[in-house]
């Protein structure tokens, strides 16, 4: 989603991710050799890197980025909201090619969410209908998902447009795909979203609508990324903004394993009977050391900006997960496109 000023395949993408490590990005004002900093006992920066912001790579604005995810080939997959998708090399995270997407009609997507599947293909979201469809790496459409009469935009269902597919992840094993909604439908209770999940058999096999489940975020944000864990948990990140004051952004890690199937529930009012996903916050974002960074406008801390797309992208020696995070600028002037490394710790269980 564009914040406004007014308020892989997994087993092959995380199996590749516990195998591919993209480098740390420098810390752009010291240049130092980064460090690692706690932001929590769970999870700790180990630098940031502005050097992308407001940069073009082959006459297209680098910026407006919503989702990371990684190739098999140890590259990183960078989706704008823009309709444009980038290849980053996975030692530089700089541009190595760019392509650009369209829908069956031409038109530009508003692109959110982002999976790399087995074969390389790439499973995109827009928020527009929204959508989930299947491009080539060349950006070739190959094909759509069905998505639940009611996670549509209204008036053909009761999602709010621009709150829909925010975030794209394949669970491990690769036969299940879940996307998660940013906002509320329409007769759910204000903060609780859903997640819908597709199956196949098979791993190059049709995905079909399968199980949904209720997630809550916390008063006053929203879902902006969920990627699955080797473990088939979900590290998801909940983002708001606030004028005059900044970002939010905390990072949670979530289990449905005894959550509730909601697809045939009309309304989720947190009743009773239905379980919705259990989470445990790993990092509150505002907690972590600013490492220097410099913020354009108002944040409670300068490393903060509107941060958007999730990845893991390996593992620590001592077996900590490694995540790239990135901030979407909405190529504003305001606003940084900032790339961060993060390790995180996982908890053994995650709270009720």
């Amino acid at each position: 989603m564009r914040m406004r000023s007014v308020l892989a395949t997994v087993t092959a993408g995380l199996a590749a991710a516990t195998c591919v490590t993209a480098a740390a990005p420098a810390d752009a004002h010291s240049g130092k050799a980064p460090g690692v900093h706690a932001c929590s006992p769970a999870v700790s920066i180990t630098s940031y890197s502005d050097a992308l912001d407001k940069t073009t790579y082959d006459g297209t604005f680098v910026g407006n980025l919503s989702a990371l995810a990684a190739d098999r080939g140890g590259r990183i997959a960078a989706l704008s909201d823009r309709s444009s998708l980038f290849t980053l090399d996975r030692e530089t995270l700089k541009p190595t090619s760019v392509v650009n997407l369209v829908d069956e009609k031409g038109a530009a997507l508003d692109s959110e969410g982002l999976a790399v599947d087995g074969d390389g293909t790439r499973l995109v979201t827009s928020e527009t209908e929204p959508s989930v469809r299947r491009y080539e790496r060349d950006g070739t459409l190959v094909g759509s998902l069905p998505v639940p009469d009611a996670l549509k935009v209204a008036p053909a269902g009761r999602a709010t447009s621009n709150l829909t597919f925010e975030g794209l992840t394949l669970l491990p094993g690769g036969h299940t795909l879940l996307a998660a909604m940013e906002g509320s439908l329409s007769g759910d209770t204000a903060g609780i979203v859903r997640f819908q999940t597709w199956h196949r058999a098979t791993r190059q096999g049709d995905f079909r609508l399968s199980a949904q489940y209720g997630y809550r975020t916390d008063t006053g944000l929203g879902v902006s990324e969920a990627q699955a864990t080797p473990d088939g948990r979900l590290l998801v990140l909940e983002r708001g903004f606030t004028a005059g004051v900044g970002n939010t952004v905390r990072l949670y890690l979530a289990d449905l394993r005894h959550a509730t199937d909601t697809r045939r529930v009309d309304t989720l009012t947190g009743q009773e009977g239905v379980r919705l996903a259990r989470k445990t916050l790993l990092a509150d974002l505002v907690n972590c050391p600013s490492l220097g960074a410099r913020a354009k406008q108002p944040q409670p801390n300068p490393l903060l900006d509107n941060i958007e797309g999730l990845t893991i992208t390996g593992r620590t020696p001592d077996g900590r997960l490694q995540l790239l995070l990135v901030s979407d600028d909405n190529q504003n002037a305001v606003q940084t496109t900032r790339l961060y490394s993060l390790s995180a710790r996982l908890p053994h269980t995650v709270n009720g």
